[in-house]
């Protein structure tokens, strides 16, 4: 008789989850998403990790806020035309990355009226800040947020 119990994780977590951000962006690469005036509506799943949490967080600065990913990825409806969903994707993973308390980030983006016959169709994307078995870095280093954040103001 075949095991139907879930799987349970290896380590604690927590995850802060927004499910169906609808945006209407200018995205795309068809003939139909390159008219500014008709925008495409989105769907945006995001998920932020943190794999030490705190056992009884004491405010919001203990834990991931989520406010600040649904107003980021609100913003994208003033955002000039973005080819590839992939880059979103991967904008979006690197602003989750700018919470330090963020361990890992999973982000999925569909289109949901691109194709007559589908659902829909998007990417998802998965990253961890370490990977497993990796060298962390040194305690010197700046982490990959503070060093864009540098690069920006030097430009």
């Amino acid at each position: 008789m075949p095991d139907t119990r879930e799987t349970l994780p290896q380590d604690d977590y927590l995850c802060a989850r927004l499910r169906r951000i609808e945006v209407e962006v200018q995205v795309g690469l068809h003939p139909w998403e390159l008219h500014p005036e008709k925008p495409t509506r989105l769907w945006v799943d995001v998920e932020l990790y943190s794999f030490n949490p705190p056992h009884r967080p004491a405010g919001l600065y203990e834990v991931i806020d989520y406010d600040r990913v649904r107003n980021y990825v609100r913003a994208w409806e003033q955002k000039a035309h973005t080819p590839l969903l992939e880059t979103l994707a991967e904008e979006l993973v690197e602003f989750g990355f700018d919470d330090e308390r963020v361990d890992a980030v999973r982000v999925s983006l569909l289109k949901p009226d691109i194709f007559n016959e589908t659902h829909g169709a998007g990417v998802e994307l998965f990253r961890r800040r370490f990977r497993r078995g990796a060298a962390t870095p040194a305690a010197s280093e700046k982490p990959a947020a503070k060093k864009r954040k540098a690069a920006k103001k030097t430009k």
